[in-house]
């Protein structure tokens, strides 16, 4: 829980640093709230119930429908942009593997409002901010960046029809973890034939923006904010962590433009987060679109990344006194001393228990408290107690009204 908490302020600090707002959203919502997202397959991917109305029901597995929704209700009462964060707990019902659990929790940091790629690149400065300030640089981790522009646009000459582009693009999510084979027989099972396979992979395989341009045009709309991006990113200064990949699209089909995803440099976990623009979302749920980015980051990877880094602190239970009576008819006293400390700020724990002196010593020095108090008769008598720096093994007596 230290570690969590360390973790979730962090993604706190560094959201509000950047002038997001948290909101948050019920754990459960209507299963079809996320059919209308991913599909009826997504059904088998989730926590989902019926309850007592007959309502089909499920634990969230994301949190953009959610937001989706709470758009869609504020409607014209919203001021755009709106920029927003939540850290919330979500569930999926899938095969646990390193880095990937039925139940963690996920930062979602979104932009509603802004059509450029001004909103991509404040993301990834949000991004990166975090990054550092866990003590990853871009030799740890990169930025992997494309658009979705760049595989609409080889699918369309290779004629892929609107049907077909989704469920293509589950499949090009997968290239490098699936055989060849297997993905030969997936296209053919859509209706493409194996050389659409090849220049799929040939074009998805440029890394380098000139590259793109010579394949599209350097007028094409994936090329100019591409390029725009990456100006941004020389100016906000992470322009070293990002990378060239046309092979990044997200498998989800709602995203319409720029995609990136986060990842390991040593490639030993999965993607560490992804995002991207999906501005044709709230038309799914039936509302009027609003230009939109996000990212989700969840939280199981980048604490195994930090543990293989090194780089997880050692978070102690942060007790600044160990507040203890002589024998138990001073207790009442010691209370009376530990709601002092605390009215000061002091971070205070009180000895509950008849325990001997020498005991509390040995508490305070396993909670790694910086002083043990002490009441004890004859000092108290004259209104004293009796102070221990456990830090430099320094004692004095000090007056109740003096303590601090």
């Amino acid at each position: 829980m230290r570690v969590r908490n360390w973790l979730f302020d962090l993604w706190r600090e560094v959201s509000e640093a950047h002038g997001f707002e948290a909101y948050d959203a019920p754990v459960v919502e209507h299963e079809e709230l996320y059919i209308r997202k991913a599909g009826e397959e997504i059904t088998g991917q989730i926590y989902s119930f019926e309850d007592k109305s007959g309502r089909r029901l499920a634990l969230r597995p994301e949190m953009t429908p959610s937001l989706a929704r709470m758009v869609l209700q504020k409607g014209s009462g919203l001021r755009f942009p709106v920029k927003w964060y939540a850290v919330p707990q979500c569930w999926r019902y899938e095969r646990m593997t390193r880095g990937r659990k039925r139940e963690h929790f996920q930062w979602n940091v979104d932009i509603f409002g802004v059509a450029g790629v001004n909103a991509e690149a404040e993301l990834l400065a949000v991004l990166t901010s975090f990054f550092r300030r866990v003590g990853l640089g871009p030799e740890d981790v990169g930025v992997k960046i494309s658009s979705r522009r760049v595989l609409q646009s080889v699918l369309e000459d290779l004629g892929v029809t609107d049907e077909q582009f989704a469920p293509v693009c589950v499949l090009v999510d997968k290239l490098e973890k699936m055989p060849r084979e297997q993905l030969e027989a997936d296209f053919a099972a859509l209706g493409l034939a194996p050389g659409v396979v090849d220049r799929i992979i040939e074009t998805l395989g440029i890394q380098d923006l000139d590259a793109l341009a010579s394949v599209l045009g350097e007028e094409h709309p994936a090329v100019t904010e591409l390029r725009a991006l990456w100006s941004l990113a020389e100016a906000y200064g992470y322009a070293d962590w990002l990378q060239l990949d046309a092979s990044i699209v997200r498998g989800l089909a709602y995203y319409t433009g720029t995609v990136f995803e986060a990842f390991d440099r040593g490639a030993s976990l999965r993607a560490v987060c992804g995002g991207g623009r999906y501005d044709r979302l709230l038309s799914t749920f039936g509302g009027r679109d609003v230009p939109a980015v996000g990212f989700g980051f969840g939280d199981v990877v980048i604490l195994e990344l930090l543990k293989d880094k090194g780089r997880l602190p050692v978070l102690e239970r942060g007790i600044d006194d160990v507040v203890t009576a002589w024998r138990a008819e001073l207790h009442p006293a010691a209370v009376e001393v530990a709601t002092h400390l605390r009215a000061a700020g002091r971070r205070v724990d009180l000895v509950l228990d008849d325990k001997k002196v020498k005991a509390a010593f040995k508490h305070a020095a396993r909670v790694d408290a910086a002083r043990l108090v002490l009441v004890a008769p004859d000092e108290w008598a004259k209104g004293e107690v009796t102070v221990k720096d456990l830090r430099l093994g320094q004692q004095q007596t000090v007056r109740l009204d003096a303590l601090s």
